[in-house]
């Protein structure tokens, strides 16, 4: 084994090994050659190459969301760390863990005009929970810093940044390290709680409270406090495809149920208590419900970050799910009431408007919806590419063994593929991305690196531009629009497939498509690409009458 002639370097491998990082995602370059050497070159590290800084850092936060724990990612001077933004920015907003590791030319050398040189100090500042900004000799100091910012990034669920400046040579390399380090083990930062008994005063008051769950990990929540929700007629548990939470007294499809709603309904559907938890939710319409007519008491449980997204928010809660629900059963009864009851009732009915409408719809975006949904695989992964795809997934049933995770944090579709790639590498499940055409060919280079396992499926539907645009407020006929807002193409995905070594097939109808996931998902002799073909100018049309249908 061979080290980095560089003591920071070291010094900077050797903590992240005592820390156990040990998934490192490298881009190549010449100023971070030292990290290179010294992770690449030790066998406590697994690392991976991926060239395009933008996919890397997806695909490396993919890796974390899976294996919840931090995975780093070390690049170059220069423009190489503002590539990893938009993936820093969506784990940040996801609490998802991820090191960077940039290198950087010394401090002297910054705005004197030498090259590849920015300002990276504090780049990320916006959007990062710790940045550490070392000097380039190593010191006590520099370790304590690379210490915070790892330990921060393990027990707060979010981006790190580590930034260290190197001078040459950088290629030197000597048979033993020059620095020994030694770490006393850290406690989780585990946050003490214990139940108001005001919380569980007005729960018990409380005839309509509302549990709204955003996206959130499977098996996150007790089977006993699921049932325990379930089973109080005074509570409404509304779930969405992101929150992997299933109940078949649960409302798992937010817009099928509310958008007909009246004025009366929702008033009538107001409650008194919302109770929040999980991350970003999808329904734009539930929000504006909210928003609009408030809830009395608002409480979000979360350990660290509580988002006043309802304009409403009373209490953050810093714990977890099942610390605050174990806590407060014990001191709440159940309340009846008919809130729950009446909720059904409508799901029952919505469920019958959906299946009559389905029954005859023409081949467009949701009839590929009905027809992929069920058709994937028990114990499988769903990943979901944003804008229409999400959207769609969220009016249909998912079965409950599947996993379903989608980059809801900024909403971007910048790194959906590459996310979903890291995601599939890491979890070794048979995954599925479900992703739009502007999506695909956007993060296209997601798909350029060694790590794509053999049972990764995309089916990508392509419906010749920006499908969403249709379906938002604003849409008009124009070649405006057309150009700039949907931005219309005639491109396919054939030879993309040919170039990363996808199989590639084609669905261009209903019998089509379901001739194709017939062999779909068993046919894993290596990643599939399932091109899905649907009318432009008409899935918004039946989406808007499938929504009038459902009165």
């Amino acid at each position: 084994m061979i080290y980095p002639q560089i003591p920071l370097a070291q010094s900077i491998i050797e903590l992240c090994r005592l820390k156990g990082v040990t998934d490192i995602v490298i881009s190549p370059g010449s100023r971070n050659a030292p990290l290179t050497i010294g992770f690449g070159s030790n066998p406590a590290f697994n690392c991976y190459s991926i060239a395009d800084e933008r996919c890397a850092a997806f695909f490396a936060m993919g890796m974390a969301q899976q294996l919840r724990k931090p995975v780093a990612v070390v690049c170059t001077s220069g423009s190489a760390l503002l590539n990893y933004y938009p993936a820093i920015a969506e784990a940040f907003y996801s609490q998802i863990p991820i090191i960077v590791i940039s290198a950087d030319r010394p401090h002297d050398k910054i705005d004197i005009g030498d090259g590849q040189t920015i300002r990276q100090e504090n780049v990320y500042a916006n959007h990062i929970l710790y940045s550490a900004n070392l000097l380039e000799d190593p010191s006590e100091e520099n370790n304590l810093e690379i210490i915070k910012a790892i330990d921060t990034a393990t027990w707060q669920k979010g981006p790190v940044h580590i930034n260290a400046p190197f001078e040459e040579p950088l290629y030197n390399t000597v048979p033993t390290p020059g620095i020994e380090i030694t770490i006393a083990d850290v406690a989780k930062n585990e946050i003490p709680f214990e139940l108001n008994p005001e919380f569980a005063e007005k729960w018990n008051k409380a005839s309509k409270k509302l549990v709204l769950v955003g996206v959130d990990y499977p098996n996150e929540i007790d089977a006993a406090v699921v049932e325990k929700l379930a089973a109080d007629p005074s509570v409404v548990v509304m779930t969405e495809t992101t929150s992997n939470l299933h109940h078949e007294n649960f409302l798992n499809s937010i817009d099928v149920i509310i958008t007909s709603f009246t004025e009366e309904d929702f008033r009538n559907w107001q409650p008194d208590i919302l109770l929040t938890f999980g991350g970003m939710v999808v329904s734009k319409r539930i929000k504006a419900w909210l928003r609009n007519y408030k809830p009395a008491e608002h409480w979000h449980v979360d350990p660290f970050r509580a988002y006043d997204t309802y304009d409403a928010l009373t209490a953050h809660i810093k714990t977890t799910q099942n610390n605050f629900f174990t806590q407060l059963f014990l001191k709440t009864s159940v309340r009846e009431s008919n809130y729950q009851q009446n909720a059904l009732r409508i799901k029952e009915r919505r469920k019958q408007q959906h299946d009559s409408y389905l029954a005859s719809v023409p081949f467009s975006d949701l009839k590929v919806f009905e027809l992929i949904l069920p058709a994937l695989p028990h114990g499988s992964q769903l990943q979901v590419g944003n804008s229409s795809a999400v959207r769609y997934a969220q009016l249909f049933d998912i079965k409950p063994s599947i996993e379903v995770f989608c980059n809801r944090g900024t909403s971007g579709i910048d790194g959906c593929t590459s996310t979903a790639v890291g995601a599939a590498f890491a979890s070794g499940k048979l995954t599925t991305l479900i992703t739009g055409d502007v999506s695909f060919f956007y993060d296209s280079n997601g798909l350029w690196n060694n790590y794509i396992p053999k049972n990764f499926k995309v089916i990508l539907i392509n419906n010749g531009g920006g499908g969403i645009f249709r379906i938002l407020p604003g849409h008009k006929e124009t070649p405006l629009f057309n150009k700039y807002f949907e931005t219309e193409h005639n491109l396919t995905a054939e030879y993309l497939a040919k170039t990363f070594g996808f199989g590639y097939c084609t669905a261009h109808n209903e019998h089509e498509l379901k001739a194709q996931l017939d062999t779909f998902f068993t046919d894993n002799v290596q990643p599939k690409i399932l091109e899905v073909f649907t009318p432009m100018r008409e899935n918004d049309l039946i989406l808007k009458e499938y929504f009038k249908h459902l009165v």
